[in-house]
């Protein structure tokens, strides 16, 4: 095989005096911190769909990026040609996995016998360049939202037809990511809602939606898969409305059908602000839920209101990123993926390489700054405090359920009316925040 990406060495740390825009500036695989290796910590993903297969098309344009790999596209040369680009620059990342949808990693066919014969025949050669490499897989999933047949959905569709479809391909993408020892299954509910309530049965449609659901964590069961199933949330496009709104729908959503034994959340940033959140809320409703699960990398423009998908640059962000991750004790089977594209003007192959480093850069440098936050204490010490009225008397009695309205009635008699809550000092702690972001 030759080599694709010629001009392109492998990328070394070189640390933050550097200049060459070829090196990492932050990002020191080996480093230990906190009780691990940088990249034990940061188990970064290649996205196969973005990275591989996104050309810089948009509702106005056509693309601007050449990602033929020197193969005819919409043929098996050049899906073996996109593993080849894939691998190798994976290899001179040091990135450690990869993350896919069924159709990304082939052209469909007309028939779902030809479809999977196809997908086999790729993903023996994927696991050759594993083998090869030690590269692994993080996640896979089934492209369940761009094939016209599901403009109403998968689980979500009013037919029965539709549905059956999905149900086997999603049957042979869990088998592809057993085969490829993938850690994790996503359902992203791409199309999975609704554009109005005048044609929509929405009851119908989240049983059928939690139907496919369990019946794929018993097949994937039975074939041997042990990860995890992951939901990602989205609140909006493609559909108006979509059912996985929030990590909060979604947990409840999962608590509703019995899912939350097998399910955890796979996380995207662009996602939890689109839904009017911050990252870091949505982060932390998943953990204290204990469903964080995985997290794709990216970041919006605040000052776009659609899923920009954009490599992560926002230190601030991926600080309190980490802090969550490792308050909540790492991801098990996830990792971080970089479900981020180059924007649609930087369209060679070294601008592929560059939003790598970028996005790599900042989550390390946000690890570093999360880990100091920990260790300096006075954030955890003052949640503590603020709230350290419920660890004795009435509000330890308030915890362990040991009261009741008419003695917290009686109690309150004693209560000047005018009392006011310790003061919330959200200034003083933003002031934390920057003191160790930039000391």
């Amino acid at each position: 095989m030759s080599e694709i990406f010629k001009n392109i060495g492998k990328i070394k740390y070189e640390g933050k005096e550097s200049k060459n825009p070829l090196a990492f500036k932050y990002y020191d695989a080996d480093r230990v911190i906190y009780g691990k290796k940088m990249k034990e910590h940061l188990s970064f993903a290649m996205a196969w769909w973005h990275n591989l297969c996104a050309e810089g098309v948009d509702i106005f344009g056509a693309g601007t990026t050449d990602k033929s790999f020197g193969a005819n596209k919409g043929t098996m040369m050049h899906a073996k040609a996109k593993v080849d680009a894939g691998f190798e620059f994976m290899s001179k990342l040091g990135i450690e996995y990869f993350c896919f949808h069924d159709m990304d990693i082939i052209p469909e066919a007309d028939t779902i016998e030809e479809t999977n014969k196809r997908l086999d025949e790729i993903t023996d050669y994927i696991k050759e360049k594993m083998d090869e490499t030690g590269i692994k897989c993080l996640w896979g999933t089934a492209n369940m939202f761009s094939n016209p047949r599901f403009m109403n959905g998968a689980g979500s569709t009013n037919s029965a037809d539709v549905f059956c479809l999905a149900a086997a391909q999603v049957k042979k993408a869990l088998d592809i990511v057993v085969k490829l020892g993938g850690k994790g299954y996503v359902f992203w509910g791409g199309r999975e809602g609704y554009e109005t309530l005048l044609n929509t049965d929405i009851k119908l449609e989240q049983e059928n939606i939690a139907s496919l659901m369990k019946m794929s964590v018993e097949y994937g069961r039975k074939i041997g898969f042990e990860g995890d199933f992951f939901i990602e949330p989205k609140p909006k496009e493609p559909m108006k409305h979509q059912y996985d709104f929030d990590a909060s729908t979604a947990i409840g959503f999962l608590k509703q059908y019995n899912l939350d034994k097998d399910f955890k959340l796979n996380i995207e940033a662009n996602h939890a602000t689109l839904a009017g959140h911050t990252f870091q809320h949505d982060l932390r409703i998943s953990a204290i839920n204990g469903m964080l699960g995985s997290i794709d990398a990216n970041q919006g423009d605040n000052l776009l209101g659609w899923d920009t998908d954009q490599f992560p640059s926002n230190v601030y962000e991926t600080t309190m990123c980490m802090y969550e991750v490792l308050k909540y004790g790492g991801m098990k089977n996830g990792g971080l993926n970089f479900d981020s594209k180059n924007r649609r003007a930087s369209y060679t192959p070294e601008d592929m390489f560059y939003g790598y480093i970028l996005g790599m850069d900042t989550f390390a440098l946000g690890l570093i700054k999360a880990v100091e936050l920990i260790e300096d204490g006075r954030i955890d010490e003052f949640v503590k405090e603020r709230y350290s009225s419920f660890n004795e008397g009435i509000g330890k009695k308030i915890r362990e359920g040991q009261t009741n309205l008419e003695e917290l009635a009686e109690y309150a008699k004693n209560i000047d009316s005018k009392v006011l809550p310790s003061s919330a000092r959200q200034e003083y702690l933003e002031s934390i925040v920057n003191s160790i972001l930039f000391s």
